[in-house]
């Protein structure tokens, strides 16, 4: 049986402890498979409440952190390419996570998605949504999940 073949792997990354981790494994593929390496960011926008009693306000520009992310993506590809990844590329975008995820997976498939999980309890889930899950739910291809610490040998 021949081994699986991955010529395209795209990574999503936020920064966190998961993310990266995520990020470790999708540059460790994409060098064992001579893969071509995407990491994307998504600069979530953050939500504007009003209180229904006070009169409608149009609100300001929702301030949005795409430096931060970009720094993310930037720190990835530094990584890829010092693991000797020889193609990587980065994109940030702005949005809601899951659906800019999604929306960039559409239009540009890759053999594999790969994308840490926080390890939500089911009550946090249910309130906060979970991107991992929205991106294993929508997307149709093949999507690794990488929960954390799972890349850490057994003790």
């Amino acid at each position: 049986m021949t081994a699986p073949r991955f010529p395209t792997i795209t990574v999503a990354t936020d920064g966190s402890a998961p993310a990266n981790e995520a990020v470790d494994v999708a540059i460790d593929i994409a060098k064992h498979y001579g893969s071509s390496l995407t990491v994307i960011a998504v600069a979530p926008l953050l939500p504007t409440f009003a209180a229904s009693s006070e009169a409608y306000v149009p609100p300001s520009p929702p301030t949005i952190d795409v430096p931060y992310y970009r720094q993310q993506v930037d720190a990835a590809i530094a990584r890829a390419r010092a693991a000797g990844v020889a193609t990587v590329k980065g994109i940030v975008m702005e949005g809601v996570p899951v659906d800019e995820i999604l929306a960039y997976l559409e239009k540009e498939p890759p053999a594999l998605f790969v994308i840490g999980s926080r390890g939500l309890s089911r009550g946090k889930r249910l309130l906060l949504g979970s991107v991992s899950t929205g991106v294993v739910q929508g997307f149709k291809g093949a999507v690794l999940v990488v929960h954390p610490g799972a890349t850490k040998p057994p003790s």
